[in-house]
């Protein structure tokens, strides 16, 4: 698109990109460093998810493999706990901090958790309007037409708003996995605190888009006003 090539564009989103590259860096060198500490209780990643699920009384959820390096994910459509071959498998401290996340999502979805749902909700909207968004905005900016630039803006305001939404949805995940991995055995508190950090950096990859939605999210309304 057109604004790939506007100086003001980089200037705005500089913070934005800066802080994706670093979390991007953080997250994989803390996976990578902590990939290499085997936990002392020799449980694999499927193994604790299973456990932390088991002892909150959801029995309801299937956990498997899927390809792919970092991608662990939870589907509450089908209640299915998918994670990497580095964490299904694995004793090592990252392994056993992702699988717990992503069981904490798990406990969210049995607990009713309400940014959960309200993330799940918003997946079909955002998908349409994300993708839809880009199309007006293009035609808008091509064109000089304030009303196609002002419902691009007002549909791409969906993902933003869903970037922020995901923020307390990823913390509260993590929060449940550090607590839980250690009251259920699956980790003494010590390996906890390591297993942690692979969470916290995972954490600001997120708080990294939702800063670089917003901050383009500015550029549009921007460059909008220049126009009229």
């Amino acid at each position: 698109m057109m604004y790939l090539f506007d100086p003001l564009y980089f200037i705005i989103l500089a913070p934005g990109l800066l802080l994706a590259a670093y979390a991007t860096m953080i997250t994989k060198s803390t996976f990578a460093k902590y990939s290499e500490v085997a936990s002392s209780t020799g449980i694999t990643g499927s193994q604790a998810a299973q456990r932390l699920l088991s002892n909150a009384g959801v029995h309801d959820v299937s956990i498997e493999p899927v390809q792919g390096f970092l991608s662990d994910h939870y589907d509450p459509r089908n209640k299915t706990l998918r994670l990497s071959p580095d964490v299904y498998n694995s004793r090592s401290l990252s392994a056993i901090g992702v699988a717990c996340h992503e069981a904490g999502h798990a406990l969210q979805h049995a607990d009713a958790y309400f940014w959960l749902g309200l993330r799940s909700n918003m997946v079909p909207v955002v998908q349409f309007s994300s993708n839809f968004s880009y199309i007006l905005l293009m035609l808008g900016f091509i064109l000089n037409f304030p009303g196609l630039l002002s419902v691009g803006i007002i549909l791409f305001s969906a993902a933003v708003v869903f970037s922020i939404v995901t923020l307390p949805v990823e913390w509260d995940a993590s929060a449940r996995a550090k607590k839980l991995m250690v009251s259920t055995g699956v980790v003494p508190e010590k390996e906890a605190v390591a297993s942690g950090k692979v969470l916290n950096a995972a954490f600001l990859t997120y708080v990294a888009s939702a800063l670089t939605s917003l901050l383009t999210l500015l550029y549009y309304i921007l460059r909008a006003q220049q126009r009229r």
